[in-house]
Protein backbone atom coordinates (compact mmCIF):
# COMPACT_ATOMS: atom_id res chain seq x y z
CA UNK A 1 0.00 0.00 0.00
CA UNK A 2 1.38 3.40 -0.98
CA UNK A 3 1.90 6.17 1.54
CA UNK A 4 -0.96 8.13 0.00
CA UNK A 5 -3.33 5.17 0.25
CA UNK A 6 -2.24 4.52 3.83
CA UNK A 7 -2.99 8.12 4.79
CA UNK A 8 -6.42 7.95 3.13
CA UNK A 9 -7.19 4.69 4.91
CA UNK A 10 -6.24 6.27 8.24
CA UNK A 11 -8.31 9.36 7.49
CA UNK A 12 -11.39 7.28 6.62
CA UNK A 13 -11.00 5.16 9.75
CA UNK A 14 -10.53 8.18 12.01
CA UNK A 15 -13.66 9.83 10.63
CA UNK A 16 -15.62 6.66 11.31
CA UNK A 17 -14.23 6.23 14.83
CA UNK A 18 -14.48 9.88 15.92
CA UNK A 19 -18.07 9.78 17.23
CA UNK A 20 -17.48 6.46 19.00
CA UNK A 21 -14.42 7.78 20.82
CA UNK A 22 -16.12 11.06 21.71
CA UNK A 23 -19.16 9.18 22.97
CA UNK A 24 -16.93 6.99 25.13
CA UNK A 25 -15.36 10.00 26.80
CA UNK A 26 -18.56 11.97 27.26
CA UNK A 27 -20.39 8.97 28.72
CA UNK A 28 -17.60 8.41 31.23
CA UNK A 29 -16.50 11.93 32.11
CA UNK A 30 -19.14 14.34 30.87
CA UNK A 31 -17.59 17.68 29.83
CA UNK A 32 -18.79 17.54 26.22
CA UNK A 33 -16.74 20.49 24.95
CA UNK A 34 -13.50 19.48 26.71
CA UNK A 35 -13.91 15.87 25.61
CA UNK A 36 -14.29 17.02 22.00
CA UNK A 37 -11.00 18.91 22.25
CA UNK A 38 -9.28 15.83 23.69
CA UNK A 39 -10.61 13.62 20.90
CA UNK A 40 -9.41 16.07 18.26
CA UNK A 41 -5.91 15.96 19.75
CA UNK A 42 -5.99 12.14 19.75
CA UNK A 43 -7.08 12.16 16.11
CA UNK A 44 -4.23 14.51 15.18
CA UNK A 45 -1.75 12.24 16.97
CA UNK A 46 -3.11 9.18 15.16
CA UNK A 47 -3.02 10.88 11.74
CA UNK A 48 0.68 11.63 12.30
CA UNK A 49 1.77 8.34 13.86
CA UNK A 50 -0.25 5.59 12.20
CA UNK A 51 0.83 6.14 8.57
CA UNK A 52 4.47 6.02 9.74
CA UNK A 53 4.44 3.50 12.61
CA UNK A 54 1.56 1.33 11.46
CA UNK A 55 -1.97 1.00 12.75
CA UNK A 56 -2.48 -0.38 16.28
CA UNK A 57 -4.22 -3.72 16.76
CA UNK A 58 -7.25 -1.98 18.27
CA UNK A 59 -7.44 1.55 16.80
CA UNK A 60 -10.54 2.50 18.77
CA UNK A 61 -9.02 1.49 22.11
CA UNK A 62 -5.80 3.35 21.23
CA UNK A 63 -7.77 6.52 20.53
CA UNK A 64 -9.82 6.19 23.71
CA UNK A 65 -6.68 5.73 25.80
CA UNK A 66 -4.87 8.70 24.28
CA UNK A 67 -7.97 10.92 24.39
CA UNK A 68 -8.72 9.90 27.98
CA UNK A 69 -5.23 10.84 29.11
CA UNK A 70 -5.45 14.16 27.34
CA UNK A 71 -8.89 14.80 28.78
CA UNK A 72 -7.61 13.98 32.25
CA UNK A 73 -4.84 16.56 31.76
CA UNK A 74 -7.32 19.16 30.54
CA UNK A 75 -9.74 18.48 33.38
CA UNK A 76 -6.96 18.48 35.96
CA UNK A 77 -5.83 21.90 34.75
CA UNK A 78 -9.38 23.23 34.71
CA UNK A 79 -10.42 21.71 38.03
CA UNK A 80 -7.23 22.91 39.69
CA UNK A 81 -8.43 26.40 39.10
CA UNK A 82 -11.74 25.39 40.66
CA UNK A 83 -10.08 23.46 43.53
CA UNK A 84 -11.37 20.06 42.50
CA UNK A 85 -8.08 18.28 42.07
CA UNK A 86 -9.17 15.31 44.16
CA UNK A 87 -12.02 14.44 41.81
CA UNK A 88 -9.82 14.56 38.75
CA UNK A 89 -7.09 12.55 40.50
CA UNK A 90 -9.71 9.88 41.27
CA UNK A 91 -10.65 9.74 37.57
CA UNK A 92 -7.00 9.49 36.58
CA UNK A 93 -6.44 6.64 39.07
CA UNK A 94 -9.54 4.86 37.83
CA UNK A 95 -8.28 5.15 34.26
CA UNK A 96 -5.20 3.09 35.14
CA UNK A 97 -7.29 0.36 36.79
CA UNK A 98 -10.49 0.10 34.78
CA UNK A 99 -11.01 -0.12 31.03
CA UNK A 100 -13.30 2.68 29.85
CA UNK A 101 -16.91 1.45 29.80
CA UNK A 102 -17.08 2.63 26.19
CA UNK A 103 -14.77 -0.22 25.22
CA UNK A 104 -17.72 -2.53 25.60
CA UNK A 105 -18.94 -3.16 22.05
CA UNK A 106 -22.64 -3.11 22.96
CA UNK A 107 -22.48 0.59 23.76
CA UNK A 108 -20.95 1.78 20.50
CA UNK A 109 -24.16 2.36 18.58
CA UNK A 110 -25.91 4.07 21.47
CA UNK A 111 -23.02 6.51 21.84
CA UNK A 112 -23.19 7.67 18.23
CA UNK A 113 -26.95 8.11 18.35
CA UNK A 114 -26.74 9.96 21.67
CA UNK A 115 -24.15 12.31 20.16
CA UNK A 116 -26.53 13.07 17.30
CA UNK A 117 -29.32 13.77 19.78
CA UNK A 118 -27.02 16.12 21.69
CA UNK A 119 -25.88 17.96 18.57
CA UNK A 120 -29.51 18.46 17.54
CA UNK A 121 -30.67 19.63 20.96
CA UNK A 122 -33.64 22.03 20.75
CA UNK A 123 -31.62 24.66 22.65
CA UNK A 124 -29.58 25.12 19.46
CA UNK A 125 -30.60 26.92 16.29
CA UNK A 126 -30.52 24.88 13.04
CA UNK A 127 -27.28 26.62 12.03
CA UNK A 128 -25.61 25.60 15.31
CA UNK A 129 -27.03 22.06 15.08
CA UNK A 130 -25.56 21.62 11.61
CA UNK A 131 -22.14 22.97 12.58
CA UNK A 132 -21.90 20.85 15.73
CA UNK A 133 -23.10 17.69 13.95
CA UNK A 134 -20.51 18.04 11.19
CA UNK A 135 -17.77 18.77 13.72
CA UNK A 136 -18.43 16.12 16.38
CA UNK A 137 -20.17 13.30 14.51
CA UNK A 138 -18.95 13.99 11.00
CA UNK A 139 -15.37 14.57 12.06
CA UNK A 140 -14.92 17.55 9.72
CA UNK A 141 -12.50 20.26 10.78
CA UNK A 142 -13.76 23.76 11.45
CA UNK A 143 -11.97 24.94 8.30
CA UNK A 144 -13.71 22.27 6.20
CA UNK A 145 -17.14 23.21 7.56
CA UNK A 146 -16.45 26.91 7.00
CA UNK A 147 -15.45 26.26 3.37
CA UNK A 148 -18.54 24.14 2.80
CA UNK A 149 -20.85 26.91 4.00
CA UNK A 150 -18.83 29.72 2.42
CA UNK A 151 -18.18 31.58 5.68
CA UNK A 152 -14.87 32.66 7.28
CA UNK A 153 -13.25 30.11 9.56
CA UNK A 154 -13.47 32.59 12.45
CA UNK A 155 -17.24 32.76 11.98
CA UNK A 156 -17.57 28.98 12.04
CA UNK A 157 -15.26 28.73 15.07
CA UNK A 158 -17.50 31.14 16.95
CA UNK A 159 -20.58 29.23 15.83
CA UNK A 160 -19.23 25.90 17.08
CA UNK A 161 -18.05 27.44 20.37
CA UNK A 162 -21.50 28.94 20.89
CA UNK A 163 -23.09 25.55 20.28
CA UNK A 164 -20.82 23.86 22.84
CA UNK A 165 -21.57 26.56 25.41
CA UNK A 166 -25.31 26.11 24.99
CA UNK A 167 -25.01 22.33 25.29
CA UNK A 168 -23.06 22.78 28.51
CA UNK A 169 -25.50 25.35 29.87
CA UNK A 170 -28.50 23.15 29.03
CA UNK A 171 -27.25 20.45 31.42
CA UNK A 172 -28.48 17.74 29.06
CA UNK A 173 -27.33 14.31 30.34
CA UNK A 174 -25.44 11.97 28.04
CA UNK A 175 -28.17 9.42 27.41
CA UNK A 176 -30.84 8.54 24.92
CA UNK A 177 -33.74 11.01 25.41
CA UNK A 178 -36.73 9.85 27.40
CA UNK A 179 -39.43 8.02 25.44
CA UNK A 180 -41.73 11.04 25.63
CA UNK A 181 -39.28 13.27 23.72
CA UNK A 182 -37.41 10.72 21.60
CA UNK A 183 -39.61 11.03 18.50
CA UNK A 184 -39.28 14.82 18.40
CA UNK A 185 -35.53 14.66 18.91
CA UNK A 186 -35.15 12.06 16.14
CA UNK A 187 -37.19 14.32 13.87
CA UNK A 188 -34.70 17.11 14.62
CA UNK A 189 -31.75 14.82 13.82
CA UNK A 190 -33.26 13.82 10.48
CA UNK A 191 -34.07 17.44 9.66
CA UNK A 192 -30.46 18.50 10.27
CA UNK A 193 -29.16 15.66 8.08
CA UNK A 194 -31.65 16.66 5.37
CA UNK A 195 -30.50 20.29 5.55
CA UNK A 196 -26.86 19.23 5.21
CA UNK A 197 -27.73 17.12 2.18
CA UNK A 198 -29.84 19.74 0.43
CA UNK A 199 -27.19 22.42 0.90
CA UNK A 200 -24.65 20.04 -0.60
CA UNK A 201 -26.86 18.89 -3.47
CA UNK A 202 -28.31 22.28 -4.40
CA UNK A 203 -26.12 25.05 -3.01
CA UNK A 204 -28.12 28.14 -2.21
CA UNK A 205 -25.27 30.49 -3.08
CA UNK A 206 -21.92 30.66 -4.80
CA UNK A 207 -20.49 29.54 -8.11
CA UNK A 208 -21.00 25.78 -7.64
CA UNK A 209 -24.29 24.01 -8.18
CA UNK A 210 -23.44 21.43 -5.55
CA UNK A 211 -20.83 20.68 -2.90
CA UNK A 212 -20.28 16.95 -3.07
CA UNK A 213 -18.48 16.73 0.29
CA UNK A 214 -21.58 17.92 2.15
CA UNK A 215 -23.96 15.63 0.29
CA UNK A 216 -21.62 12.67 0.81
CA UNK A 217 -21.28 13.44 4.53
CA UNK A 218 -25.06 13.65 4.94
CA UNK A 219 -25.45 10.25 3.28
CA UNK A 220 -22.70 8.76 5.46
CA UNK A 221 -24.27 10.07 8.67
CA UNK A 222 -27.73 8.94 7.64
CA UNK A 223 -26.35 5.47 6.95
CA UNK A 224 -25.08 5.44 10.54
CA UNK A 225 -28.53 6.34 11.89
CA UNK A 226 -30.17 3.73 9.65
CA UNK A 227 -27.74 1.13 10.96
CA UNK A 228 -28.73 2.07 14.52
CA UNK A 229 -32.47 2.23 13.80
CA UNK A 230 -33.01 -0.20 10.89
CA UNK A 231 -36.76 -0.55 11.48
CA UNK A 232 -37.54 3.17 11.54
CA UNK A 233 -39.43 3.99 8.34
CA UNK A 234 -38.54 7.68 8.25
CA UNK A 235 -34.82 7.00 8.70
CA UNK A 236 -34.99 4.54 5.81
CA UNK A 237 -37.04 7.03 3.83
CA UNK A 238 -34.51 9.82 4.31
CA UNK A 239 -31.60 7.59 3.30
CA UNK A 240 -33.55 6.42 0.23
CA UNK A 241 -34.41 10.01 -0.69
CA UNK A 242 -30.76 11.06 -0.49
CA UNK A 243 -29.56 8.12 -2.55
CA UNK A 244 -32.25 8.48 -5.23
CA UNK A 245 -31.56 12.20 -5.49
CA UNK A 246 -27.77 12.01 -5.45
CA UNK A 247 -27.92 9.26 -8.08
CA UNK A 248 -28.70 11.96 -10.66
CA UNK A 249 -25.78 14.20 -9.73
CA UNK A 250 -23.39 13.05 -12.54
CA UNK A 251 -25.96 14.19 -15.12
CA UNK A 252 -27.01 17.48 -13.48
CA UNK A 253 -24.37 19.62 -15.15
CA UNK A 254 -22.77 19.76 -18.58
CA UNK A 255 -19.06 19.98 -19.30
CA UNK A 256 -19.27 23.76 -18.97
CA UNK A 257 -20.89 23.44 -15.54
CA UNK A 258 -24.31 24.50 -16.81
CA UNK A 259 -27.36 23.13 -15.02
CA UNK A 260 -29.25 20.40 -16.89
CA UNK A 261 -32.90 19.94 -15.81
CA UNK A 262 -34.21 16.47 -14.92
CA UNK A 263 -36.16 16.05 -18.16
CA UNK A 264 -33.04 16.65 -20.26
CA UNK A 265 -30.52 14.59 -18.28
CA UNK A 266 -28.68 11.60 -19.74
CA UNK A 267 -30.06 8.88 -17.48
CA UNK A 268 -27.27 6.52 -18.46
CA UNK A 269 -25.03 8.70 -16.30
CA UNK A 270 -27.12 8.21 -13.17
CA UNK A 271 -25.56 6.07 -10.42
CA UNK A 272 -27.40 2.77 -10.90
CA UNK A 273 -26.23 1.35 -7.56
CA UNK A 274 -27.74 4.31 -5.70
CA UNK A 275 -31.02 3.94 -7.59
CA UNK A 276 -31.15 0.23 -6.81
CA UNK A 277 -30.37 0.72 -3.12
CA UNK A 278 -32.79 3.64 -2.75
CA UNK A 279 -35.65 1.79 -4.43
CA UNK A 280 -35.03 -1.28 -2.25
CA UNK A 281 -35.02 0.83 0.93
CA UNK A 282 -38.28 2.61 0.20
CA UNK A 283 -39.96 -0.53 -1.12
CA UNK A 284 -39.22 -2.26 2.17
CA UNK A 285 -40.18 0.71 4.38
CA UNK A 286 -43.51 1.75 2.84
CA UNK A 287 -45.50 -1.44 3.58
CA UNK A 288 -44.62 -1.14 7.28
CA UNK A 289 -46.56 2.19 7.38
CA UNK A 290 -47.72 4.72 8.20
CA UNK A 291 -45.70 6.67 5.64
CA UNK A 292 -44.02 9.87 6.82
CA UNK A 293 -42.84 12.82 4.72
CA UNK A 294 -39.39 11.43 3.94
CA UNK A 295 -40.86 8.13 2.79
CA UNK A 296 -43.34 9.88 0.51
CA UNK A 297 -40.62 12.10 -0.96
CA UNK A 298 -38.48 9.02 -1.52
CA UNK A 299 -41.38 7.28 -3.25
CA UNK A 300 -41.70 10.27 -5.60
CA UNK A 301 -37.95 10.22 -6.27
CA UNK A 302 -38.15 6.49 -7.02
CA UNK A 303 -40.83 7.07 -9.67
CA UNK A 304 -38.56 9.59 -11.38
CA UNK A 305 -35.50 7.36 -11.18
CA UNK A 306 -37.25 4.21 -12.40
CA UNK A 307 -38.65 5.91 -15.51
CA UNK A 308 -36.56 4.95 -18.55
CA UNK A 309 -37.17 8.37 -20.09
CA UNK A 310 -38.71 11.64 -18.93
CA UNK A 311 -41.77 10.85 -21.07
CA UNK A 312 -42.27 7.57 -19.18
CA UNK A 313 -42.64 9.35 -15.82
CA UNK A 314 -45.88 8.40 -14.05
CA UNK A 315 -47.00 11.96 -13.29
CA UNK A 316 -50.54 11.04 -12.08
CA UNK A 317 -48.99 8.82 -9.41
CA UNK A 318 -46.63 11.64 -8.42
CA UNK A 319 -49.62 14.00 -8.13
CA UNK A 320 -51.33 11.52 -5.81
CA UNK A 321 -48.21 11.17 -3.64
CA UNK A 322 -47.83 14.95 -3.34
CA UNK A 323 -51.46 15.20 -2.26
CA UNK A 324 -50.76 12.66 0.49
CA UNK A 325 -47.65 14.59 1.45
CA UNK A 326 -49.56 17.87 1.69
CA UNK A 327 -51.96 16.28 4.19
CA UNK A 328 -49.14 15.63 6.66
CA UNK A 329 -46.68 18.42 5.80
CA UNK A 330 -47.55 22.11 5.83
CA UNK A 331 -44.65 22.97 3.54
CA UNK A 332 -45.10 25.52 0.74
CA UNK A 333 -42.34 23.88 -1.32
CA UNK A 334 -44.34 20.65 -1.29
CA UNK A 335 -47.35 22.59 -2.55
CA UNK A 336 -45.18 24.15 -5.26
CA UNK A 337 -43.94 20.74 -6.38
CA UNK A 338 -47.56 19.56 -6.48
CA UNK A 339 -48.32 22.43 -8.86
CA UNK A 340 -45.57 21.26 -11.23
CA UNK A 341 -46.80 17.66 -11.06
CA UNK A 342 -50.39 18.68 -11.91
CA UNK A 343 -49.15 20.61 -14.95
CA UNK A 344 -46.84 17.81 -16.06
CA UNK A 345 -49.72 15.36 -15.72
CA UNK A 346 -51.42 17.31 -18.51
CA UNK A 347 -53.47 20.06 -16.87
CA UNK A 348 -51.46 23.26 -17.23
CA UNK A 349 -54.44 25.61 -16.55
CA UNK A 350 -55.12 23.78 -13.28
CA UNK A 351 -51.44 24.09 -12.39
CA UNK A 352 -51.50 27.85 -12.98
CA UNK A 353 -54.64 28.17 -10.89
CA UNK A 354 -53.05 26.26 -8.01
CA UNK A 355 -49.89 28.33 -8.36
CA UNK A 356 -51.81 31.53 -7.68
CA UNK A 357 -52.84 30.09 -4.30
CA UNK A 358 -49.30 28.98 -3.49
CA UNK A 359 -47.93 32.43 -4.36
CA UNK A 360 -50.17 33.94 -1.70
CA UNK A 361 -48.34 32.01 1.05
CA UNK A 362 -46.12 34.63 2.78
CA UNK A 363 -43.50 31.96 3.51
CA UNK A 364 -42.75 31.58 -0.19
CA UNK A 365 -43.85 34.85 -1.80
CA UNK A 366 -41.16 36.18 -4.10
CA UNK A 367 -38.98 33.04 -3.85
CA UNK A 368 -37.09 32.42 -7.07
CA UNK A 369 -38.51 28.91 -7.38
CA UNK A 370 -42.08 30.26 -7.45
CA UNK A 371 -41.13 32.59 -10.29
CA UNK A 372 -39.30 29.80 -12.10
CA UNK A 373 -42.33 27.50 -11.86
CA UNK A 374 -44.61 30.23 -13.15
CA UNK A 375 -42.22 30.79 -16.06
CA UNK A 376 -42.17 27.06 -16.86
CA UNK A 377 -45.95 26.74 -16.77
CA UNK A 378 -46.43 29.88 -18.87
CA UNK A 379 -43.96 28.47 -21.40
CA UNK A 380 -45.95 25.21 -21.47
CA UNK A 381 -49.13 27.26 -22.00
CA UNK A 382 -47.57 29.04 -24.99
CA UNK A 383 -47.25 32.50 -23.43
CA UNK A 384 -43.59 33.09 -24.30
CA UNK A 385 -43.44 36.79 -23.43
CA UNK A 386 -44.83 36.33 -19.92
CA UNK A 387 -42.66 33.25 -19.41
CA UNK A 388 -39.54 35.18 -20.38
CA UNK A 389 -40.38 37.94 -17.90
CA UNK A 390 -40.78 35.40 -15.08
CA UNK A 391 -37.54 33.60 -15.95
CA UNK A 392 -35.62 36.89 -15.79
CA UNK A 393 -37.27 37.79 -12.47
CA UNK A 394 -36.42 34.34 -11.05
CA UNK A 395 -32.77 34.73 -12.09
CA UNK A 396 -32.56 38.00 -10.18
CA UNK A 397 -33.87 36.36 -6.99
CA UNK A 398 -31.40 33.47 -6.69
CA UNK A 399 -27.85 33.71 -5.29
CA UNK A 400 -26.76 30.54 -7.11
CA UNK A 401 -24.71 31.43 -10.19
CA UNK A 402 -25.50 28.15 -12.05
CA UNK A 403 -29.23 28.74 -11.48
CA UNK A 404 -28.91 32.34 -12.66
CA UNK A 405 -27.23 31.21 -15.87
CA UNK A 406 -29.82 28.50 -16.47
CA UNK A 407 -32.82 30.79 -15.92
CA UNK A 408 -31.37 33.56 -18.08
CA UNK A 409 -30.66 31.01 -20.82
CA UNK A 410 -34.30 29.86 -20.70
CA UNK A 411 -35.40 33.46 -21.01
CA UNK A 412 -33.10 34.05 -23.97
CA UNK A 413 -34.66 31.13 -25.87
CA UNK A 414 -38.02 32.89 -25.76
CA UNK A 415 -36.90 36.10 -27.50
Amino acid sequence: MTGEHAEQRVEDLLRRLAPQVLGALVRRYGHFDTAEDAVQEAMIAASRQWPVEGMPVNPRAWLITVASRRLTDLLRSEQARQRREDTVALWATREDRVAPPADRPAADSDDTLILLFMCCHPALSPALQIALTLRTVGGLTTAEIARAFLVPETTMTARISRAKQRIRASGVPFRVPAESERADRLTAVLHVLYLIFTEGYASTSGSDLYRSELAAEAIRLTRIVHGLLPRDGEVAGLLALMLLTDARRPARTGRDGALIPLAEQDRALWKAEYVEEGVALISEALPRGPAGPYQLQAAIAAIHDEAATAEDTDWPQIVALYELLMRISDNPMVALNHVVAVAMAGDVPAGLSLLSKVEADPRITGHHRVLAVRAHLLEMAGDGAAARESYVAAARRTDSLPEQRYLNARASRLK
